[in-house]
């Protein structure tokens, strides 16, 4: 938490965020009083007008997400675009990326890479997806669910074989883990000790 997103949090009038009580949480840990406003995925049609009304009316608001950036793989990004889109100004404030982060400790080649979000929850549209993200030829970020990671292995191994790829997950937290194995081993790993928190998959270019 950078000094900068400290001030901004306190110098606002609102802040909209994916979970009010998460969100507060932090608040509360930094001392912070600024008023809070659900917004994410459900409820982003019928909250995302009233947010750009208080904007039009002069108001300040933060848009923060649960974990990372906000706009990155999140609903953000269309407060953002309907914002700008009103001519009103939007301030990045940088902060933790899990694409990022995790790419800096994997040892991998990123000088150029190709973030992908979730991949899709349907066993064959998933490995058609990988399928075509191999055709790129570069390294390969893509981010998946607790419940949804041991399928996302069994596609990856399907697609690109004996391959190293990296498994990162709880980035930052305490119980982070950043793991170099071919999809088979991370899968065996995975099975036995059953998986928590968010997960960042890279496929590292030949």
């Amino acid at each position: 938490m950078s000094a900068r997103a400290l001030r901004v949090l306190r110098e606002v009038a609102l802040i909209a965020c994916e979970d009010t009580r998460r969100t507060r949480a932090l608040l509360t840990h930094f001392d912070i009083h600024t008023p809070t406003v659900s917004y994410f995925e459900h409820n982003k049609l019928a909250r995302g007008p009233q947010i750009l009304k208080a904007l039009a009316d002069g108001a300040s608001v933060a848009l923060v997400t649960d974990a990372g950036t906000p706009g990155i793989s999140d609903p953000g990004f269309l407060l953002v675009r309907d914002a700008r889109a009103a001519g009103i100004d939007v301030v990045p404030v940088p902060g933790p990326s899990a694409v990022v982060t995790a790419l800096s400790a994997a040892g991998v080649p990123a000088d150029r890479f190709a973030f992908d979000g979730f991949l899709p929850v349907k066993p064959g549209k998933r490995v058609n997806r990988l399928k075509a993200l191999r055709e790129l030829e570069t390294t390969i970020v893509v981010y998946e669910s607790p419940h949804r990671i041991e399928a996302a292995l069994e596609a990856i191994g399907e697609v690109f074989g004996e391959a190293d790829i990296v498994v990162a997950r709880e980035l930052t937290k305490r119980f982070e883990e950043i793991v170099r194995a071919p999809a088979a081993a991370h899968l065996e790993r995975l099975r036995s000790n059953p998986p928590r928190g968010e997960f960042v998959v890279i496929i590292p270019r030949a």
